[in-house]
């Protein structure tokens, strides 16, 4: 499976990244997320258990997440939860006018659960994020 979702967002790469990359913070950005726990941390890396709800349904799962904040870009393995064995990456890439934030979902997932998880979930969820970090980002209060 593989799945990714992308926005322009006008605002600088670093502005965005900021955002995307404070996971510990996503459920007062995010209305859909319902909590981000942080469960280890080392520098750049972390564990974190993360739980969203897809038009009522609750999701969640837990991943290791990595932050570069050169390239700019953000990693995660899944470890646990339907999605283990996901890698997830967030790249954000300077375009005229903005930045170009696309979060690309791969996965082995037998059919049906490649459609389920990737189509009503993964997408689902990855576009209301980005839309909202559009609006964080874009917004002269951030």
């Amino acid at each position: 499976m593989f799945a990714r979702n992308e926005i322009v967002i006008q605002a600088s790469p670093g502005r965005v990244y900021r955002y995307a990359s404070d996971t510990e913070h996503w459920p007062e950005y995010l209305p859909h997320y319902r909590y981000v726990h942080v469960l280890q941390r080392a520098g750049e890396r972390s564990v974190v258990e993360m739980a969203a709800r897809r038009s009522g349904i609750p999701v969640r799962w837990r991943a290791e997440q990595t932050n570069d904040p050169l390239t700019p870009s953000i990693r995660f393995h899944h470890l646990a939860g339907w999605t283990k064995g996901m890698d997830v990456v967030w790249s954000f890439e300077p375009v005229a006018g903005g930045t170009r934030v696309s979060i690309d979902h791969r996965a082995s997932l037998r059919f049906p659960m490649d459609w389920i998880v990737g189509k009503f979930f993964i997408d689902h969820v990855a576009t209301r994020t980005l839309r909202r970090m559009k609006a964080l980002a874009e917004g002269s209060d951030g």
